[in-house]
């Protein structure tokens, strides 16, 4: 991947969509919500006020508004700031 974000923003990968529920039901792609987690694919180099926490690999929380979405060689992701990043798993 080529993209490399700026100052504090991040690349994330957003996790697939629930195909079922826990008690084995098939979602309907209208149904589905949208994940708040993803994989951070790459992230910038971070500003001189705010230090870059996560790194590449952290599976991570955002909210559901979060980032912009993106999508290269046919494959959605969302590049955002840091600060939109609620939590590391």
């Amino acid at each position: 991947m080529n993209i490399k974000p700026l100052a504090d923003r991040v690349l994330i990968q957003p996790a697939a969509a629930e195909e079922k529920t826990a008690s084995g039901i098939i979602i309907p792609d209208s149904a589905k919500e949208k994940p708040l987690k993803g994989t951070v694919v790459a992230v910038g180099k971070g500003t001189k006020d705010e230090e870059m926490v996560v790194k590449v690999g952290d599976e991570v929380l955002y909210g559901k508004y979060a980032g912009t979405e993106i999508e290269i060689d046919n494959e959605k992701y969302l590049i955002m700031r840091q600060s939109d990043v609620l939590a590391v798993l």
